[in-house]
């Protein structure tokens, strides 16, 4: 990885997290600084810094993303929740290391911010 991120430092082992779910292709675990009753990330393990750096060979791994936040959804509960990938600097996204926020427990207002 040519710019670690506190993410790489995590699945490095390098820094703890409340992990929910993990396998060969990505990680999740609970957010440090939760928006809502149950706050998860999911990272790849493979190093891509936003989406709009992902490429087409990417979309099984996308995909897998989108099933794994649906899966761990379900796990905590939730019947409805927000998934939610920030792109971007001014779009919110303060870590380069593409993540998916899985976000629920409460009523979520549209539009967000």
């Amino acid at each position: 990885m040519n710019n670690p991120t506190i993410f790489s430092q995590i699945l490095k082992g390098e820094i703890p997290c409340d992990e929910v779910y993990s396998d060969e292709l990505c990680l999740g675990f609970r957010d440090i600084s939760p928006q809502a009753p149950v706050h998860i990330l999911i990272i790849p393990r493979k190093n891509i810094s936003s989406l709009k750096d992902a490429e087409k060979k990417d979309a099984e791994l996308l995909g897998h993303l989108l099933i794994v936040a649906g899966q761990i959804a379900n796990k905590e509960g939730l019947e409805d929740w927000r998934t939610v990938i920030n792109t971007g600097e001014k779009a919110g996204q303060t870590v380069f290391h593409l993540h998916l926020h899985v976000i629920g427990g409460r009523p979520l207002e549209w539009p967000p911010g």
